[in-house]
């Protein structure tokens, strides 16, 4: 073996930047959002003189908190790896939170979180 077919090529910052910068907004959309409708909840339940059980804020929270650890994880897991493999696992991690995001709507609009 020579030493080209040992050392790895690493792909250029631009180019991860690039990508991570994309993907990164994707997943700051959902946090944006996520914030959104706490906020919106909490007026909600403020005007009608209630709260937000406590399952309401764990919901909102975890929509809030996900986005930006899947972000960081898929951000550490595919940096090392080349472009295609960065892209692949912060697509897979946007992937999650959409379900996830599928799962709180579908959460609070079928159950009392207002209390």
């Amino acid at each position: 073996m020579t030493a080209s077919e040992t050392t790895r090529r690493t792909p250029p910052t631009w180019a991860v930047a690039a990508i991570a910068g994309l993907f990164g907004l994707l997943f700051a959309y959902a946090v944006w959002t996520a914030v959104n409708y706490l906020v919106a909840t909490v007026q909600a339940a403020g005007a009608a003189g209630l709260s937000l059980t406590t399952m309401g804020w764990v919901v909102w929270v975890l929509a809030i908190v996900l986005p930006i650890l899947l972000f960081a994880v898929a951000l550490a897991l595919g940096l090392r790896r080349g472009l295609l493999s960065l892209a692949l696992f912060l697509l897979t991690a946007l992937t999650l939170v959409a379900a996830f995001w599928l799962d709180v709507v579908a959460y609070t609009t079928t159950v009392q979180i207002i209390g």
